[in-house]
């Protein structure tokens, strides 16, 4: 098969197309015939030699797919629902920029009605992300407000829509006032250029001086300390990368008076059992609002396979407005 591969650590230009031998399904697995493949902020850390690939997975970068079942294990395909030529989509924890890729059974999830594959490979390692950090660890709720640090990434723009249908309210961060309108124009209550204006200060101005419930962290670094200055009495942030640094100085009385909490977490190396509980509640919850067109997938560019280099000096341009996506 052929395959985009990571031939040295560095810039765009180290990743270049190769032959690998096809992947086999194994107990609990399925081969996907790969149609179009998502590119995410972890291949770029990859790439440069800043994420290194869990024990037992692929070298190959690429952490979600979309394309038809080519085979696997019959039992847990047919328990799942599955059989061989329906259309999936899948969190992988590698080998995504592939034409065949394996996947867990439990990872798998529907094209959802009315999506291309483009589309649906934009939707697992944010969306998985997104419900794994903002419901599940930042306890979201309706009717509170959420704080999204990046609100035009691919995370950004699937927190915004997740958090809008499921009844919250939505404050966004971005790097320009071209950047804010498209995120208000996805659904965000409020969007502050944080160039311009001091993204604490504005937060606690748009909530009364109440503060968020939650916010989603892909920053860290000195943005924390003031991340905890605008939350809410029993406010929680959640930090899912660190691009801003991984050391933080906060004020420790503040979290001890307003009962915060500070949390974070990583996806790709947790065990298969925890992402598919993850799949089967975006199959519960999130898979109708996209079906009923509440909420869309945001692609801002497809690029062949082969012009994965392109796709990533682009993801590092941080020029775009939601997701990147390779065809095959």
């Amino acid at each position: 098969m052929k395959a985009i591969e990571i031939t040295a650590f560095g810039a765009p230009e180290v990743l270049r197309a190769g032959e690998r031998d096809a992947p086999v399904a194994g107990a609990g697995e399925l081969l996907i015939r790969v149609a179009a493949c998502g590119v995410n902020r972890p291949d770029v850390l990859q790439r440069t030699g800043n994420y290194p690939v869990p024990p037992g997975a692929s070298d190959i970068p690429g952490l979600e797919v979309a394309g038809v079942i080519e085979s696997g294990d019959a039992s847990a395909m047919a328990q799942a629902g599955f059989k061989v030529g329906d259309r999936v989509c899948a969190l992988v924890a590698g080998g995504g920029y592939a034409e065949l890729c394996v996947a867990p059974v439990g990872q798998c999830l529907p094209v959802p009605q009315g999506l291309s594959d483009v589309q649906a490979a934009s939707l697992p390692e944010t969306f998985f992300t997104v419900w794994s950090n903002v419901f599940d660890r930042g306890r979201l709720q309706p009717g509170e407000t959420l704080l999204i640090q990046g609100g035009s990434s691919g995370i950004g723009v699937t927190a915004i829509q997740m958090a809008k249908a499921l009844g919250a309210t939505v404050i966004v961060t971005a790097g320009s006032d071209d950047k804010c309108a498209a995120c208000l124009a996805l659904g965000a209550d409020h969007a502050i250029n944080y160039k311009t204006s001091d993204f604490a200060e504005e937060a606690k101005k748009l909530t009364g001086g109440l503060g968020v419930n939650v916010i989603l962290d892909m920053v860290a670094g000195s943005y924390v300390a003031r991340e905890i200055d605008c939350l809410a009495e029993d406010g929680r942030l959640v930090i899912i990368a660190v691009q801003g640094g991984v050391k933080s100085e906060i004020n420790a009385g503040l979290v001890l008076r307003r009962r915060l909490t500070v949390t974070g977490s990583t996806l790709r190396a947790r065990p298969v059992a925890f992402k598919t509980a993850i799949a089967q509640a975006l199959r519960k919850n999130v898979w109708p609002l996209i079906e009923d067109g509440r909420i869309k997938p945001v692609i801002h560019s497809t690029f062949a396979a082969a012009q994965a280099a392109q796709a990533h000096a682009l993801m590092e341009s941080n020029q775009h407005v939601g997701k990147i996506v390779l065809t095959w």
